[in-house]
């Protein structure tokens, strides 16, 4: 499978802790990398171009020798007034990944490409899929359903199979998954690394609320909301904050998608994904990532072994042609 080779070796297991609005911060980056998985954050988590520039330098000031590569989630859309100062301080700064949002940018791909650096692009379907292929990005991140934040509605078969039918670079999967044992699943579907974002929200360095992280906790799949009636986008939520916060999902009302709006929101409304029902713990961020790793190389090597035991690899096993 086509990890980049950028990546090959550098990682534990093929798992990226997904950036996050309001959540995702240096200190669960960090904690994150030096355990061995890609840990990401948006930009715009911090309030200024500059205080961007600080948290990087930060982070890279915190990793370890052998750490696993960081990365940034930029949001490429004209509502974001900051973008081109963000992406001319990563560029300075050599940010190992760019996470890109709402539009693939050939000029942002190649500036990036230009330091040796690779950029991943979110989608929730084909069509948007095909758009960041002819970018010349190095992944795509399907977004199915189920997913935390502004999810799609695809079944993770359907889409990984329909971007790979089209894209030979890596392909992130992104939707419900809490364990090792699911990112082991996720490579037996043709995606090359999974993409885990709810999971890390129930973590200490996470940068919402204890409240929030409880929520979590504390909710299943039937709690989780997906409406467009927050941002203008559709992604899911978690019903019991739309309710605290007096959103009437039921009204069909959809608000023009606007960034210091939506910053305004999302603080009071909580997103998260389907998966929820699945998180039991707020762990470290650190002893999470040790858990999925060991989760995962158990479930890969359980998995064969259990084939193998099953003759499922036996040539006695195959079915032989019908004779004429």
């Amino acid at each position: 499978m086509p990890i980049p080779e950028a990546l090959r070796g550098r990682l534990s297991a093929p798992i990226i802790a997904a950036p996050m609005f309001l959540t995702s911060g240096p200190d669960l980056v960090v904690e994150t990398c030096n355990a061995g998985l890609l840990g990401t954050f948006p930009a715009l988590n911090q309030r200024s171009s500059s205080g961007f520039r600080d948290w990087l330098q930060e982070i890279r000031g915190r990793l370890r020798p052998g750490a696993a590569p960081f990365g940034v989630n930029l949001i490429v859309h004209r509502s974001n007034p900051r973008l081109e100062a963000d992406l001319a301080i990563c560029v300075e700064e050599r940010v190992p990944v760019i996470i890109t949002s709402l539009g693939a940018v050939p000029e942002l791909v190649a500036a990036v490409h230009g330091y040796g650096g690779m950029v991943f692009h979110d989608v929730v379907n084909i069509r948007h899929a095909r758009k960041a292929a002819a970018a010349g990005v190095d992944g795509i991140i399907a977004v199915a359903a189920g997913a935390g934040g502004h999810a799609g509605t695809l079944s993770p078969f359907a889409l990984v199979a329909e971007i790979r039918a089209i894209f030979s670079g890596a392909i992130i999967l992104s939707g419900a998954m809490n364990t090792g044992q699911q990112v082991a699943a996720a490579r037996m579907m043709g995606a090359d690394l999974a993409y885990l974002g709810t999971r890390f929200l129930a973590t200490a360095e996470a940068m919402v609320s204890e409240a929030q992280k409880h929520m979590v906790t504390d909710s299943t799949a039937a709690d989780i909301v997906y409406t467009p009636g927050v941002s203008g986008v559709p992604a899911n939520f978690l019903r019991q904050s739309l309710l605290a916060a007096g959103i009437d999902v039921e009204s069909g009302a959809v608000p023009h998608l606007d960034m210091q709006s939506e910053a305004r929101v999302w603080k009071d409304v909580w997103s998260a994904g389907q998966g929820v029902g699945g998180i039991a713990d707020i762990p470290r961020a650190a002893d999470l990532c040790r858990r999925l790793v060991a989760e995962f190389r158990e479930a890969v090597t359980s998995c064969e072994a259990e084939v193998r035991s099953e003759g499922w690899l036996a040539a006695a096993s195959l079915p032989r042609a019908a004779e004429s």
